[in-house]
């Protein structure tokens, strides 16, 4: 089975994400807006529920954090992906480190971005015509992340939560 770990932002934000999502992003169905704590690997059931423990524990000893965006960014020339930039916070780059910890034997293909993808999969001139009209756009939205989440893919390539983990004491 496939599984990733990723914080759901807030309603709001999911539904400004939404509002370009809908349009520029083929995933749109698959799986809420998030950030990407740790990207989609194979495990088993009986993993996942070693991964949960080991999950829970890195959250009990995560105090909640503010999650601040500002500006719509791009990966480009990397690839053609567009996203609503996440500001790197001390809390956020430690939490992200200590779930890649768990997985010391798959290294991530890229350094961590924290972000909320918005657009992907877009051709060229797609992706310069979206980004040229996007880039300029003004966010400034910040919210409390209390928890992250645990999720597997389902046959049909949706993705759904497996477990919920609260930060800090519980």
């Amino acid at each position: 089975m496939k599984f990733g770990v990723v914080i759901f932002p807030s309603k709001k934000l999911q539904d400004l994400v939404n509002s370009y999502r809908k349009r520029y992003d083929p995933h749109y169905a698959l799986i809420p807006p998030h950030l990407t704590l740790k990207n989609a690997f194979e495990a088993t059931e009986e993993d996942a529920k070693d991964l949960a423990d080991k999950l829970r524990q890195i959250a009990r000893n995560t105090n909640p954090f503010s999650l601040k965006t500002s500006k719509i960014s791009s990966f480009q020339p990397v690839n053609n992906v567009i996203y609503f930039k996440v500001d790197k916070t001390e809390e956020l780059v430690a939490l992200h480190s200590e779930v890649n910890q768990e997985f010391s034997e798959q290294n991530p293909d890229y350094a961590f971005v924290p972000h909320i993808t918005i657009g992907q999969k877009l051709s060229n001139d797609e992706h310069s015509d979206v980004f040229g009209s996007l880039s300029m756009t003004k966010l400034d939205h910040e919210e409390t992340i209390d928890r992250f989440h645990l999720l597997y893919q389902l046959e049909n390539g949706s993705w759904t939560v497996y477990e919920t983990f609260r930060l800090g004491k519980e």
